[in-house]
């Protein structure tokens, strides 16, 4: 034990003791060291907490609200924001369950004196075509920038304190405390609304309708739960957006990380795993997500919310008492903790693998041009060309076979066709739909080619477009437009090579 006074009250790992004074300082040091070792927040930078309720998310919100509190050794300096999405209706809660789900955050959220924003899940068929549209960021120097951003938050600390005396009618010098009190309390009163984004009352029945036939459309849980996490992402990022806040704090543990890396991995998103399971991701451009949480086990959390109280809310997941090999997710947390039960060693091994993992370079960023990016996830696209040796050849081979020999249609009204039955609308494939074929697949098969290698083997999972929320398929319209443009004037546009030998000395032509 480090101090070598106080009793010893639980054991982290074999030999690592801890007094409850000595764990309180371990656990804060390890948040503090995170944020200090990456240096990405800056000083004054709004920065939106994304809370779920659970233990992990809880304790962040309680690490940095005891880092903003006075009695705090070094205070942190940026000016937090509160986010709760409310996904009760994908989750089987019912209207008055939700409710008094959102009570009970109330009630937490009004203690902690930060600004919240409660959003319904629901919100996300309110939602503009510029969530999926990325803000390119141009390079700059990390170091020097949060120096200087340092420098001049310490200045601007200064001229305030030699301003005081002038003005007059108050204190002479005001305290750090005080400043670091004014900044928050200035910088949080956001004139946006709460009502722009969402409200603090139940959504319309026809929007959690929508939600419903979206979720229930999807085949397995694997892909509802990826396109929950999807969805989630886009309304936190508008939020962001909307509210000013340029970064976003999510509250993953080391050892939901580890499960996530596995998991990514088992889903085909190999090739972003250092975006999912890093400390920042930074594909959105203007926001960035971080993950100050990614150092601790679940079992240090525990500890920790125990020991000092940190309340927290329980809502059911949309895999809540769902069976082991129901999905990936669940199949890969269920092996995950089963192995570190018997070899405690394992998620430590699996989190210092993904520490390890480099963000390629863009070849869009190093040229200055526009990189391809996933519609729904936002990635690069990691797609290859259709005859290669890869899953993505072997997938868009499978895709195309099944265009040149197309299944058997049943009868109108046979067995197996529920298309068809009275009282429905003409569904897509349906018997009774007179298009050509080729007319028929063409919306779907334009929306898969703007999606990545996992985004794709999701869609499999998902029959229909026309639920998705209005936003993706405007987006998706206008991309299949732009490309189409683009085609259509790219013979009459010269290529690099073109240019240069055509004009060797950098003359341009005189007409």
């Amino acid at each position: 034990m480090k101090c070598k006074e106080g009793l010893p009250v639980l054991i982290i790992r074999a030999g690592d003791a801890f007094c409850k004074d000595c764990f309180k300082a371990y656990y804060v040091h390890k948040f503090r060291a995170m944020l200090g070792k990456n240096r990405l927040v800056f000083p004054g930078e709004k920065v939106l907490l994304a809370w779920s309720g659970g233990p992990s998310s809880s304790s962040m919100i309680w690490q940095v609200q005891e880092g903003l509190s006075r009695e705090s050794a070094k205070r942190l300096r940026f000016v937090p924001g509160i986010i709760y999405i409310d996904e009760g209706a994908v989750c089987g809660q019912s209207p008055e369950e939700r409710a008094k789900t959102v009570v009970e955050m109330k009630l937490i959220l009004q203690t902690i004196a930060f600004p919240y924003h409660i959003v319904s899940l629901e919100e996300v068929f309110n939602l503009p075509t510029s969530v999926l549209q990325p803000v390119s960021q141009g390079p700059r120097g990390f170091e020097n920038t949060y120096k200087e951003a340092v420098d001049g938050f310490i200045q601007q600390q200064q001229q305030q304190q030699q301003r005081a005396p002038e003005e007059g009618g108050g204190e002479a010098v005001l305290s750090d405390e005080q400043i670091q009190e004014k900044l928050r309390q200035l910088s949080t009163q956001d004139p946006v609304g709460q009502e722009e984004v969402a409200g603090d009352s139940l959504p319309r029945p026809a929007q959690t309708t929508a939600l419903m036939t979206l979720f229930s459309s999807v085949k397995t849980l694997t892909a509802r739960e990826e396109l929950l996490q999807t969805l989630r992402a886009h309304l936190i990022l508008h939020v962001a957006r909307v509210q000013g806040y340029t970064k976003v704090m999510l509250g993953d543990s080391c050892t939901r990380l580890a499960i996530k890396l596995m998991t990514n991995l088992a889903l085909g998103r190999g090739a972003f795993l250092a975006w999912d399971t890093g400390f920042s991701d930074d594909r959105h451009g203007d926001v960035v997500m971080l993950r100050p949480m990614r150092d601790y086990t679940l079992k240090e959390i525990a500890f920790y919310n125990r020991m000092f109280g940190v309340p927290s809310v329980f809502t059911p997941a949309i895999d809540t008492k769902a069976p082991e090999k129901a999905s990936i997710h669940r199949l890969m947390e269920s092996f995950i903790l089963r192995l570190q039960a018997q070899f405690p060693s394992t998620i430590s091994t699996v989190y210092r693998t993904s520490e390890k993992l480099v963000k390629a370079p863009r070849n869009g960023d190093a040229a200055g041009a526009a990189t391809a990016r996933c519609l729904l996830c936002m990635c690069a696209l990691d797609i290859d060309s259709t005859d290669s040796a890869t899953a993505f050849g072997a997938q868009t081979l499978e895709r195309l076979a099944q265009k040149l020999s197309p299944a058997p249609v049943l009868p109108t009204g046979a067995p197996g066709r529920p298309c068809c039955t009275k009282g429905t609308r003409l569904q897509p494939g349906c018997c009774r739909d007179t298009r050509p074929s080729s007319e028929r697949e063409e919306p779907r098969a334009s929306f898969i080619e703007q999606l990545c290698y996992s985004c794709r083997v999701n869609m499999k999972d998902v029959p229909f477009l026309e639920p998705f929320p209005p936003y993706i398929l405007m987006e998706s319209q206008c991309r299949s437009q732009r490309a189409w443009e683009k085609q259509e004037v790219q013979e009459f546009l010269f290529e690099e090579s073109e240019e240069e030998a055509l004009h060797p000395l950098g003359f341009s032509p005189q007409f």
